[in-house]
């Protein structure tokens, strides 16, 4: 049986992503590890800071001590320090991100980002540029905040949370050729968005997707 050990920056990772597990991967072994502390220190700095990027790369030499055939990083807000924990570990490390940023830069030239935390636009907008660099394809990204979504989620409200986050995609549906949504905790919105004008990608989805192609080509 093989093991993806998860790092999470927060708790509303968790459920999403083992929802997603149980349907793709139902006989890999998934072990979460989640400190909130990682999120709420780089919101508080406004930026990754080196502090927050040692302790991923703490978590992520556990998980490979825990004999880890693969290791996942939950948060694209810590996206940058698990590119560089890369060439530290024999372990490989897969962003959560990654393949939807990918597939978003194949998608459009104009791109939609929504995120509920600040933290995670930037990181994600880059991620997105840098793709589209691998392409050699000019890309145009349109940055969203859902203001009071986070905060809401974290205040057990998600009702707020999801009428924030779907007026905010709303707006920037007309407005770009592909929208992005930068967190795993708004994935969920997808299948109430009915039929949209352009498509709304996530990552929990592609993500699992892409740990589970890592998997089939170590076998």
């Amino acid at each position: 049986m093989k093991t993806v050990v998860v790092i999470h920056t927060g708790p509303v990772t968790v459920q999403p992503l083992k929802d997603q597990f149980r349907q793709v991967l139902p006989d890999v072994r998934m072990i979460n590890i989640m400190d909130d502390s990682l999120l709420n220190d780089a919101m508080q700095a406004g930026h990754l800071t080196k502090e927050v990027s040692s302790r991923l790369y703490a978590y992520m030499e556990q998980a490979q001590a825990m004999k880890a055939d693969l290791i996942l990083n939950a948060c694209s807000s810590v996206g940058e320090a698990a590119d560089a924990a890369r060439n530290l570990l024999s372990v490989p490390v897969i962003k959560i991100d990654e393949a939807m940023a990918d597939r978003a830069s194949e998608i459009g030239s104009k791109i939609g980002v929504v995120a509920t935390v600040k933290t995670t636009l930037e990181p994600t907008v880059r991620l997105i540029e840098s793709k589209a660099k691998e392409k050699c394809k000019p890309v145009e990204v349109v940055r969203q905040i859902a203001e009071g979504a986070f905060q809401a989620l974290l205040d057990g409200d998600g009702e707020k949370h999801d009428r924030i986050v779907k007026e905010t995609i709303s707006e920037l549906i007309a407005k770009v050729d592909v929208v992005v949504l930068a967190q795993v905790s708004m994935a969920r919105l997808i299948p109430s968005l009915g039929e949209t004008k352009v498509p709304v990608l996530a990552s929990p989805s592609s993500g699992v997707e892409a740990v589970k192609k890592a998997l089939e080509r170590m076998a």
